[in-house]
């Protein structure tokens, strides 16, 4: 529009009519019939609406730019390059991560923070710390990232920021190979005995939606699945993944097998598990958030979940 005003102010010596009568014609520049004095003075004012109008412009044109370097609320910002990304991560929850015979540090967890340093061309620092305190150095600044297979929850919300989910952990019933087939619903496990670790999510979720199963509560998940490998239960509610490496492992000694069906309720097992970041750090959680999106593409997860998970879990 302002453009527009200009153009328009630039014509304006063209489209005025002077009443008074010309003194003097000049017959190239003054091709209109004015006066001397009478272009001269239209000349001037236009002059100075020019002036005004381009100064407008400018200072449009500055606030527009100044309002595109604004991040938008609802998108990642785009952010300066990482020289390197400090990871944390535990060594005590395999396949995710965890030590090989040789003390070195393996798992998803860890060959995923690999990827994703390869794809946004930066260097990893990726160290093992205990559980129970990452968060707790991710907040405090000692890190800038956490790829243990933390669940995103409300609680861990409060503390820190996630990246997307890069994996889904379900929940999922186990029982004896001599049982009879078992439908995983209410009304099939109507009667029989569940074994889960008391104060837990399976637990809730179990007591709320399978109320005709008799619970009956252990303080770890290994009592629970040797009870269940000892036949003082029936079936084991709990986390998919373990019971799945546990029931086609040599700890089970080939007890057990898993039902079929998985349950992926988030108010109880998580919304899926993700890398958790500082709180607000926007800018890395972009970058991750886009390196996880090609590393899916390009097929190199899939890639990375068959070698650690090939015992399907679902």
């Amino acid at each position: 529009m302002l453009t527009a005003a200009i153009g328009y102010a630039m014509a304006l010596p063209m489209m005025l009519k002077i009443g008074e009568k010309p003194i003097e014609r000049w017959p190239v520049l003054n091709g209109w019939g004015l006066s001397g004095s009478a272009l001269g003075r239209i000349m001037r004012q236009a002059a100075c609406l020019l002036a005004v109008l381009a100064a407008m412009q400018i200072a449009a044109l500055g606030g527009a730019a100044a309002q595109d370097d604004t991040p938008n609320a609802a998108n990642e910002p785009i952010s300066t390059q990482r020289a390197v990304i400090r990871f944390l991560t535990a060594n005590d929850y395999p396949p995710f991560n965890s030590l090989d015979e040789d003390g070195v540090l393996t798992g998803l967890n860890v060959d995923l923070a690999r990827a994703i340093c390869l794809d946004l061309a930066t260097t990893c620092d990726i160290q093992a710390r205990p559980w129970a305190g990452l968060l707790g150095d991710l907040a405090k600044g000692r890190s800038d990232a956490v790829i243990a297979a933390h669940r995103v929850t409300a609680d861990a919300l409060k503390r820190v920021d996630f990246s997307n989910r890069y994996f889904f952990t379900p929940a999922r019933f186990a029982t004896h190979r001599d049982t009879s087939q078992l439908v995983p619903t209410p009304r099939g496990l109507d009667g029989l005995q569940a074994g889960v670790v008391a104060n837990s999510p399976h637990e809730a979720f179990l007591t709320r939606h399978f109320r005709n199963t008799r619970v009956k509560r252990y303080n770890t998940p290994e009592l629970a699945r040797l009870a269940l490998q000892n036949k003082q239960v029936d079936l084991v509610f709990d986390d998919g993944i373990g019971l799945a490496f546990w029931a086609n492992g040599s700890l089970s000694r080939g007890c057990c097998r898993l039902l079929v069906g998985a349950y992926f309720e988030p108010a109880y097992f998580g919304d899926g598990l993700a890398i958790a970041v500082g709180k607000n750090d926007r800018a890395l959680r972009g970058q991750l958030n886009a390196a996880l999106r090609r590393i899916k593409r390009s097929g190199r997860f899939n890639e990375l979940v068959e070698r650690y998970f090939p015992i399907k879990v679902y």
